[in-house]
């Protein structure tokens, strides 16, 4: 077990968030220094790219990359030269390092991170790329994949009052704090909450830091915007697998996630939004829709659920047991391997999904919409505006009628194309499609009816108009026109493709530029 976290000291922190600057260990000053290459291989925890550009440089950046990223010893002289205010002494003080003889020894990660433009600094555990072991049970994580997708998947309206659930280190708070006014976090695990209170400090922003399990430190309160990047690896619980704080909510199954989703309602402020990763199981003969839909089921909630990437049990057992520090072919690994293949099989579990999941609740007493979609594609960077506009317009089409659909004027976001495929000397295509540029990236086959309506979607006719001028030139029923029109506006609305000529015409400068 993990005993040492940083300390917070009024007067030695800020000295190292100055040094920090002043060195230019910053996102931009550390990719500049490593390069591409290193920095990629990084990133699949491959350090020795790294090393070799550190080796031939002498600079401050050079040395805290050593120290706190690549967990090298370092000589306390260059320690000294690369913290001139912190000094070796203050470093020690705040137990960021160790003395090791002559030498310098980390004893946490410090790493650099942006939002916004921001520089920030989040200090976490040692990976197991500096320690070249497996990772303890308490391990507190620091920056990684999920939490970046969770970061760039949350809407960022100005709020007043936003949540982290499960915050670990506090990398989803530094972004809340730039929107909201006020922001608690939440974590049973005493160490990551040594850390979050440490990168509070670190980057001079103040956060309400509650100890205890997911929602329990806020019985009775209420926020705009929650999110969370919860423990949600499935993990035996047989005793084979090692227990990680940092992924491992202690139950079986999915059951922390669905947990999550079903109670998280009672703390969303009416059109309150909350923004949560997760795994979920799917059994055999049944859907991933089936598994999330059941969940939702009397929430009241609105949700949109978009599941990114499916894995069988094999694959599934591979990733989580190499993400502790172990390695394939080893005999800690296989007893995990098989640990989980046996948990898997006693559910009659066939595959495993992830997805992110958008929950919000509805400001007016009306059905609640549920989307639950597949999308396996690469998408936009960041997807925060992206959800924000989404749930406007479901929230509109949820909240208007079809005559309202038909009565309101369309027109395609500027980011759409028309592609049309034709076989050699046909007259007329044979295929044609809308494709969105940013946001999801859909693609929408049309049909003939969908086609004309595509191109006069100019901010001229309202869908209704357009519907009947559309069915006098094709011979057809109008009443059938405008059942297929109201499905594709419905269709391509809710994710951006078609925007309100009265939406367009707002300006760009709020948060609700997007609201149908």
């Amino acid at each position: 077990m993990s005993t040492t976290t940083p300390r917070v000291d009024d007067a030695l922190v800020p000295a190292l968030r100055a040094d920090l600057l002043s060195a230019g260990f910053t996102v931009a000053g550390v990719s500049d220094l490593l390069g591409p290459m290193a920095l990629g291989a990084l990133d699949r925890e491959q350090s020795l790219p790294a090393q070799r550009v550190t080796a031939d440089d002498d600079s401050r950046c050079s040395t805290l990359i050593r120290l706190f990223t690549l967990g090298d010893p370092v000589d306390a002289r260059d320690v000294a030269a690369a913290l001139p205010t912190l000094g070796v002494d203050g470093a020690l003080a705040l137990g960021l390092v160790a003395a090791e003889g002559d030498a310098i020894v980390a004893l946490a990660d410090v790493r650099p991170y942006a939002t916004d433009g921001v520089d920030h600094w989040v200090a976490s555990d040692l990976a197991e790329l500096a320690t070249g072991r497996p990772l303890s049970p308490d391990h507190v994580l620091g920056i990684g994949g999920a939490s970046a997708t969770l970061a760039s998947w949350t809407p960022r309206p100005a709020v007043g009052r936003a949540l982290d659930v499960g915050t670990g280190c506090g990398i989803q708070a530094l972004h809340l704090a730039t929107h909201a006014d006020e922001v608690v976090v939440t974590d049973l695990s005493e160490r990551a909450l040594a850390y979050a209170a440490f990168n509070a400090a670190l980057n001079s922003v103040d956060w309400q830091i509650r100890g205890g399990s997911m929602l329990e430190p806020v019985a009775g309160e209420q926020f705009s915007l929650i999110v969370s990047n919860p423990p949600f690896v499935i993990t035996p619980r047989s005793g084979d697998v090692p227990l990680f704080e940092y992924r491992d909510g202690g139950a079986s199954g999915d059951a922390i996630v669905a947990d999550l989703v079903r109670s998280i309602g009672a703390h969303l402020e009416p059109g309150g939004i909350a923004q949560i990763l997760g795994n979920w199981e799917v059994r055999a003969g049944s859907t991933w829709q089936d598994q999330v839909g059941g969940w939702l089921a009397g929430t009241g909630l609105d949700a949109w659920v978009i599941q990114r990437e499916v894995q069988d049990p094999a694959e599934y057992a591979e990733t989580w047991a190499r993400d502790g520090g172990h390695h394939a072919g080893t005999a800690d690994f296989d007893r995990m391997y098989a640990a989980w293949l046996d948990d898997f099989a006693s559910r009659e579990v066939e595959a495993i999904g992830f997805g992110v999941i958008t929950l919000a609740r509805p400001m007016t007493d009306r059905q609640a919409f549920v989307d639950l979609v597949e999308v396996r594609h690469p998408v936009d960077a960041p997807m925060g505006p992206t959800i924000l506009a989404g749930l406007f317009a479901r929230t509109w089409l949820a909240e208007h009628s079809d005559d309202d659909v038909l009565d309101t004027t369309w027109v395609m976001a500027a980011d759409v194309h028309e592609e049309r495929h034709t076989l050699p000397g046909a007259a007329d295509p044979s295929r044609i499609r809308l494709h969105q540029g940013g946001g999801l990236r859909r693609t929408v086959d049309l049909t003939t009816v969908t086609a004309a309506y595509a191109s006069v979607c100019d901010g001229e006719l309202s869908a209704r108009v357009a519907a009947a001028a559309i069915a006098g030139v094709l011979g057809v029923e109008a009443e059938a026109v405008r059942e297929e029109i109201v499905a594709f506006v419905r269709d391509t609305a809710r994710d951006g493709l078609l925007v309100s000529a009265s939406s367009v015409a707002m300006t760009t400068d709020s948060a609700d530029t997007n609201r149908l």
